[in-house]
C-alpha cells in the first residue's frame, strides 16, 4: 500500500511544474533570444539562397489566361502586344496597380439630453349607494373611504455625450488585380509589411474599382473603391506595451464592475 507523498516532495512537484511553466512562456515570448543580445548588438543574417530556407514556399499570384497571338510574315509588330500605340494601365488578373490612401478625417458630434417627469395621482369611495360604510369593516376602522389610494412621482434625467475624431492616414502602395468581374469592374488588393527593428506595421488595401477610374500613371485613389478595407496597424514590443495583457482583458470582459 502506498502511502501520501511527504510535503517536501509535494512542494518540489509544484516546484518543477512551474518552473517548466515559466521556462515554456518565456520561451513563447522570445525572452531568451533577447537576452543573447544583451551586452552587444545583434548579428545579422549570413547571405544564403533564400530558396533554401526551411520556411521558404513559391510565390502563387492569379495570371491571366494565355492567349496565342498570331503571327504576320513581314511584320515588326505582333497584334496583342502591350506597347505603343495600347493603353498600359491595368486591366487584367495579375497586373501591378498603384492605391492612393489620403485619409483626413475630422468629426465633432455632441449631445445634451435633459428630461423630467412629475406626476400625482389619487383616488377614493366617498359614496358608492351606501356602500362605502363596509370598507372600515372589512379593513379596519383606520381607512377613509374618501382617500384610499394617493400615488406621487416625479423623475429626471440629465444626460451629455460628445464624440471627438481626427484621422489622417497617408501612404500609396502597390497592389495588383485579383479578378475581373463580369460587368469589367477590377478587383484589387495589396498588402505592404514593414519592420523596423521590433515592430512590424502592415498595410491592406482591398476594394473594387472601375478600369476607367485607373490614371494614367496606373494608380487610383482609395476613396473610388467600392467595399473598399483599409487597414493600417502593427505587432511587436511596441503594440505589445500599448495594449493590455491578456489577464487584464479578461477581467474587464468578466467581471460587471
Amino acid at each position: 500500500m502506498t502511502g501520501r507523498p511527504a510535503p517536501a516532495e509535494v512542494a518540489w512537484i509544484v516546484l518543477r511544474i512551474a518552473t517548466l511553466s515559466i521556462t515554456a512562456m518565456l520561451g513563447g515570448c522570445g525572452v531568451f533570444s533577447n537576452l543573447a543580445y544583451v551586452g552587444h548588438a545583434p548579428s545579422m543574417s549570413p547571405i544564403e539562397n533564400p530558396t533554401q530556407a526551411p520556411n521558404w514556399r513559391p510565390v502563387s499570384m492569379p495570371m491571366p489566361a494565355l492567349h496565342r497571338a498570331p503571327t504576320a510574315a513581314d511584320s515588326l509588330w505582333r497584334r496583342g502586344a502591350r506597347a505603343f500605340f495600347k493603353d498600359q494601365r491595368a486591366s487584367r488578373a495579375g497586373d501591378i496597380i498603384t492605391i492612393l490612401v489620403n485619409i483626413n478625417d475630422d468629426a465633432t458630434l455632441k449631445d445634451q439630453t435633459t428630461l423630467g417627469r412629475t406626476g400625482s395621482e389619487s383616488m377614493g369611495i366617498p359614496n358608492l349607494f351606501g356602500l362605502e360604510g363596509l370598507i372600515p369593516r372589512v379593513l379596519g376602522k383606520a381607512v377613509n373611504p374618501s382617500s384610499l389610494v394617493s400615488v406621487s412621482g416625479a423623475g429626471n434625467s440629465t444626460g451629455t455625450g460628445q464624440i471627438q475624431r481626427n484621422e489622417a492616414v497617408t501612404l500609396s502602395l502597390a497592389g495588383e488585380i485579383t479578378q475581373v468581374l463580369p460587368d469589367g469592374n477590377l478587383v484589387v488588393m495589396a498588402r505592404q509589411e514593414m519592420r523596423v527593428n521590433d515592430e512590424l506595421r502592415v498595410m491592406t488595401v482591398a476594394g473594387i474599382c472601375r478600369p476607367q477610374d485607373i490614371a494614367s500613371n496606373n494608380t487610383i485613389q482609395a476613396d473610388q473603391l467600392a467595399e473598399a478595407r483599409i487597414s493600417y496597424g502593427g505587432r511587436g514590443l511596441i503594440s505589445a506595451e500599448q495594449s493590455p495583457r491578456v489577464g487584464q482583458q479578461v477581467l474587464d470582459d468578466l467581471v460587471p464592475f
